[in-house]
């Protein structure tokens, strides 16, 4: 099967959110259908909206992937669950 390039947002900000972004990438690093991740370094940001919690951390992941949008969809859930 062929792979395609795909790019993904990442956030938190609940919990140990830095941990939890970082456990995600590695998730999905050694997934075996995951090839050539990149990530940008981790961004804090204020919440949009009420602004009584946390900070937000975001960052974005490309990587190669031989697997279908919906099998790719169903991998990402999983990660985030």
């Amino acid at each position: 099967m062929s792979k395609v390039q795909a790019y993904i947002g990442l956030g938190s900000n609940l919990g140990e959110s830095v941990a939890i972004l970082r456990s995600a990438l590695a998730q999905l690093a050694t997934h075996s259908a995951v090839n050539a991740l990149n990530v940008s370094r981790l961004y804090r940001s204020l919440p949009i909206g009420p602004q009584d919690q946390p900070d937000y951390y975001n960052a974005v992941a490309g990587f190669e992937s031989s697997l279908p949008a919906p099998e790719l969809l169903t991998l990402l859930l999983e990660i985030e669950r």
